[in-house]
C-alpha cells in the first residue's frame, strides 16, 4: 500500500474543478500542522479542566471542543460543543471560535468576538495555544460582559439549556464521532 505524506493527511477533500486555490484553503502549512500536533499531544498529557478538544481526523485545521461546565456555575451539568477553525498559517494568525450548543451566553454557529479569536488579530499572541484559547473562552463564558456573538439569558434559562445540552449535541454526527464517551454518558442517563 502507498503511504500518505504528512502534508496529504491534512487535506479535507480532493482537489475540485475549481482548482488549486480551493485546495490551498484546506491545507495546513507544515509549521501549522506540526504546531497543532504538538498542542494535541500537550492536551493529552495535561488536559484542560472541564474541556476536551480534538481535531477532525482529516483536517488538523478544524478542532471541536466540549466544555463540561463546573457545578458552581449557571451552566452546571451542561456540555457545550463548539468549533475552532484555524487559519492555514496558524500560529501567526488566530482561529475563528464558534459555539454550536445553545448556552444562553453565545449565539450558536456564529464566530465569537474574543481577544483570542480572528475578530482581533491585532491582539493575537502566537504563543497562545488551543489550551489557552479554550481556557479563555470558558472564563469569558462565565462572565456577563457583552460581545459580538453573545446573548442575554437568565440563570434559570441557562440551567434549562444546560439540562438539554447533551441531548442536543448527540443529534450531531460530528459530535457523535469525536466524543463517543459523551454519547455513552447520554445513553446511560437515558437508560437510568
Amino acid at each position: 500500500t502507498q503511504r500518505s505524506s504528512p502534508r496529504s493527511r491534512h487535506r479535507t477533500r480532493a482537489p475540485s474543478a475549481r482548482g488549486a486555490a480551493d485546495t490551498a484553503s484546506t491545507m495546513a502549512t507544515p509549521i501549522a500542522a506540526r504546531r497543532l500536533q504538538r498542542e494535541l499531544a500537550a492536551l493529552a498529557r495535561e488536559p484542560v479542566p472541564h474541556i476536551v478538544a480534538r481535531p477532525l481526523e482529516d483536517n488538523i485545521l478544524e478542532w471541536h471542543y466540549v466544555i463540561a461546565a463546573a457545578a458552581d456555575t449557571p451552566y452546571a451539568g451542561g456540555h457545550y460543543h463548539g468549533r475552532l477553525r484555524f487559519p492555514a498559517d496558524y500560529p501567526l494568525r488566530p482561529p475563528a471560535v464558534l459555539m454550536l450548543t445553545p448556552s444562553g451566553r453565545f449565539k450558536t454557529n456564529r464566530r465569537l468576538c474574543l481577544s483570542m479569536s480572528d475578530f482581533h488579530p491585532e491582539s493575537w499572541n502566537p504563543m497562545w495555544s488551543v489550551a489557552t484559547i479554550l481556557t479563555g473562552l470558558y472564563s469569558f463564558m462565565l462572565e456577563d460582559a457583552p460581545t459580538l456573538g453573545s446573548v442575554d439569558a437568565t440563570a434559570a434559562q441557562r440551567r434549562e439549556l444546560a439540562a438539554r445540552s447533551l441531548a442536543f449535541n448527540v443529534r450531531d454526527d460530528q459530535f457523535r464521532r469525536l466524543f463517543p464517551e459523551l454519547v455513552a454518558e447520554h445513553d446511560a442517563r437515558r437508560e437510568a
